[in-house]
């Protein structure tokens, strides 16, 4: 519980430049549970979540490492991390919505089109202030 500020933090910097959305206190503390926290003396410097949308499908969210820890593999580990969550929940696939497509391809994700994703995902989108011109980029991976 008492991680939730510094995730909160770290999201909505980066919601702040327009590289991910906005997460509000309440989102936070009714996901918590999804969450994957990587700290460093007691603080979080990194954070994914792992959000089961279908009864076999996945989503990578709110993949965010602060920006001088970037490049040393944390964001790595925490989607490595998620991705065996998914797969001792029997999803066979896991996918996301990114403006860094080129990070999860390393991991063995797929570019799909994001017309292919079920249209339950969308509901969501509705708050989105971006919609409906969504500029993210899905990719796939099948676990």
């Amino acid at each position: 519980m008492g991680d939730v500020p510094g995730i909160q933090k770290l999201i909505n910097n980066f919601a702040g430049e327009g590289k991910m959305l906005p997460v509000s206190i309440n989102q936070l503390y009714e996901n918590l549970r999804d969450f994957w926290v990587y700290e460093e003396k007691n603080k979080a410097i990194a954070c994914c979540r792992l959000h089961i949308t279908w009864k076999d499908l996945g989503e990578i969210r709110s993949l965010a490492v602060a920006e001088k820890e970037q490049c040393q593999g944390i964001g790595n580990l925490l989607v490595r991390r998620v991705l065996k969550e998914a797969k001792k929940l029997n999803l066979k696939k896991v996918f996301a919505l990114t403006y860094v497509p080129s990070f999860f391809e390393k991991l063995g994700f797929c570019r799909i089109p994001r017309t292919s994703l079920p249209h339950k995902i969308w509901a969501e989108c509705l708050n989105c202030p971006k919609f409906p011109n969504c500029d993210e980029i899905a990719v796939r991976k099948e676990i």
